[in-house]
């Protein structure tokens, strides 16, 4: 990676855990096309490469992410739908992905942290749809995801409005697991991923495949997907459980 993109984004590893931080502080690590271009890269790399077993996304103080940067996408014919692109791998990772939200995650910060798998979020956290408030309509799931998560009642208030959030209500509604003091929020986040990490990678690829199917589904439908996940993991690597582990 050249000097250019290190400034833009911080990739570090720690054994199997990998992460990745938005690096523009100055523009509240807003996403530009060039720090698009670079996650692209950055969770091709991370699905490809098999010692990696769990990534952390988060930002650089005082900011996770505010979302798009207008001066790359306020225009009519803008790639903003690059930016969905991205946002869109997302939640299509086989591996699991923490969001470890250290400020503000606005608009298209939000669904990028929405896509991932879970959110473990600072004291500082804040969050926000502001399509409403710039005219916009969104393209990077939030009139899909933020339901889904949060339920349709505290969607259409957060997306009306496009007020800010704090991280305790964010919590109370269901779209953060945890939150944690601002200065413990990076090892929460990396204590969880290493312990998920510890776990047999393709054990835990197939809950996150039979959860997320199944979250889609009605709980019938569910227990089907949970079901012939069960029986296809009896016929291939059989059932010893690692006791005492």
């Amino acid at each position: 990676m050249n000097s250019q993109a290190t400034d833009l984004l911080g990739v570090q590893r720690d054994e199997a855990v990998l992460t990745l931080t938005l690096n523009r502080p100055g523009a509240r690590n807003a996403l530009n096309l060039a720090l698009t271009e670079l996650l692209v890269e950055a969770l091709h790399r991370f699905e490809a490469d098999e010692s990696l077993r769990v990534l952390i996304v988060t930002g650089t103080d005082p900011a996770f992410c505010a979302g798009l940067d207008l001066n790359d996408f306020s225009a009519p014919d803008a790639p903003r739908a690059r930016v969905a692109e991205m946002i869109d791998m997302w939640p299509r990772i086989s591996k699991p992905v923490i969001a470890a939200v250290n400020g503000a995650a606005i608009t298209g910060g939000l669904e990028l942290a929405m896509g991932c798998d879970f959110i473990i979020a600072s004291e500082r956290a804040r969050f926000a749809d502001t399509h409403t408030k710039i005219g916009a309509l969104a393209g990077g799931g939030m009139t899909s995801r933020l339901p889904y998560i949060v339920g349709p009642r505290w969607a259409k208030q957060i997306s009306f409005t496009s007020d800010l959030m704090d991280a305790a209500t964010a919590w109370r509604i269901g779209l953060v697991n945890e939150v944690v003091s601002h200065d413990q929020v990076m090892e929460r986040a990396a204590s969880l991923a290493k312990t998920i990490a510890s776990r047999r990678p393709d054990l835990v690829a197939t809950v996150k495949r039979v959860i997320d199917q199944g979250a889609l589904a009605s709980l019938g439908e569910a227990l089907q997907i949970e079901k012939a996940a069960l029986a296809q993991r009896k016929q291939s690597v059989g059932m010893t459980w690692q006791v005492g582990k």
